[in-house]
């Protein structure tokens, strides 16, 4: 079995866009007319500018091998160009292509990719999802909303989620990080309380940032929120900074998670090595791969931490998240993102059940894509993926309104 021919496919996410407003979807072909999928995460680049990095990783790297050579083709592309270092964009090119080969290579073994990381752990695995507003309601007036927080969490509490995820410490933007302000504080703070006192201990509470703090901001903001019992404040100044990471954990009263803008063992080690993160969290189109993200995971149990896969992307992803999280002595959780628009593209699988996800032991990803569907839906704006701000924190209604 050899690599023979790959395509890309960028597909739009109608809106509301949960998950971003469109996916790179990779596919690779063997010479023997078998055919595996992958997703590459949110690129810093265009996603046109995207396609032709994907071929050039392809071609450079991995054409004309076995699938199951993944760590060959891992270290030249990490190597590539002398480098031998973490590169977002070369590395998420990679991830998608390499999730691809495990597809293959299960589809050939008739065997769920979790049975080769070393067997299924987990049947079941629990689900945090973000708190939405309403198809017709207004996204800044939610977001800044402490009650209608409280109100759409108990939804998600009755619909058997035991894990809610929010920002709302204000904005991202190009200017990180900053000093919260003392309206940002007592919004965050009220509005944490108020999802704690809807849910009661019914679910865990993910206070989510964008490494938009100083370090003393982040400690103060971390202050602002701990009477809520968060499980984890995620990236609360930006994750590349171990050094500050280790200073903000160290006064924290919540513990840390990060993991979603980071890329392979190399940038997550630092965090782990200072004891600054509680929870890893990689996301599979960007990490380096399955292979990659396994290894990290070994590493973060060996550091006393956990593993949430993130995602804010398609349903290739997703699948791909499913499958090693199943595997995976030190999961915590995994996040999910559940539309009609995701579960037609791969026909439902591993369906969403009461804020679990039960996985099934179809080969290699357990995937059926709906390529007609894909390609029916191309990509055709000028925007990327997820975008920051470009602006700077100043007084007024700083409110987080999604991605």
């Amino acid at each position: 079995m050899r690599l023979e021919a790959h395509d890309v496919l960028i597909v739009a996410n109608p809106p509301p866009s949960f998950g971003g407003r469109y996916f790179i979807l990779v596919k690779l072909v063997t010479e023997c007319g078998r055919t595996g999928w992958g997703e590459v995460y949110a690129a810093s680049i265009g996603p046109e500018a995207m396609r032709a990095v994907i071929a050039d990783v392809f071609q450079r790297h991995m054409a004309g091998e076995n699938p199951e050579a993944v760590e060959r083709m891992f270290r030249r592309a990490y190597s590539a160009g002398f480098s031998q270092r973490p590169d977002p964009t070369v590395m998420g090119a990679f991830s998608g292509l390499e999730m691809a080969c495990w597809d293959l290579v299960g589809q050939a073994r008739e065997r769920p990719i979790a049975a080769l990381l070393g067997g299924q752990l987990h049947a079941r695995l629990r689900a945090y999802t973000y708190l939405y507003p309403n198809p017709d309601e207004d996204a800044a007036a939610f977001y800044a909303s402490p009650a209608r927080a409280g109100e759409a969490a108990a939804a998600c509490v009755a619909e058997g989620w035991t894990a809610v995820k929010f920002d709302p410490a204000g904005p991202y933007t190009v200017f990180g990080g900053h000093q919260p302000l003392p309206e940002d504080l007592t919004r965050a703070a009220a509005l944490s309380m108020a999802v704690r006192e809807a849910v009661g201990d019914g679910a865990e509470l993910l206070f989510g940032t964008h490494g938009q703090f100083t370090p003393s901001g982040a400690v103060r903001m971390a202050h602002a929120i701990a009477p809520a019992r968060p499980l984890w404040f995620e990236e609360p100044v930006p994750p590349d900074n171990a050094v500050a990471m280790a200073s903000v954990a160290a006064a924290s009263p919540v513990p840390l998670a990060a993991g979603e803008r980071l890329t392979t063992r190399a940038e997550f080690w630092p965090l782990l090595q200072a004891g600054a993160l509680g929870v890893c969290q990689p996301a599979l189109g960007r990490v380096g791969g399955i292979w990659e993200a396994r290894k990290l995971a070994a590493l973060a149990e060996t550091a006393g931490a956990s593993v949430a896969p993130h995602l804010y992307a398609g349903p290739v992803a997703r699948a791909a998240s499913v499958q090693l999280a199943a595997a995976l002595p030190n999961l915590l959780l995994v996040e999910t993102v559940e539309t009609p628009f995701h579960a037609a593209l791969t026909g439902g699988a591993h369906p969403l059940r009461a804020g679990y996800i039960t996985v099934t032991d179809a080969p290699g990803l357990g995937i059926e894509v709906d390529e007609a569907l894909a390609r029916a839906s191309p990509w055709t704006g000028a925007r990327l993926h997820l975008e920051m701000q470009d602006s700077a924190h100043v007084p007024g209604p700083n409110v987080w309104t999604g991605g």
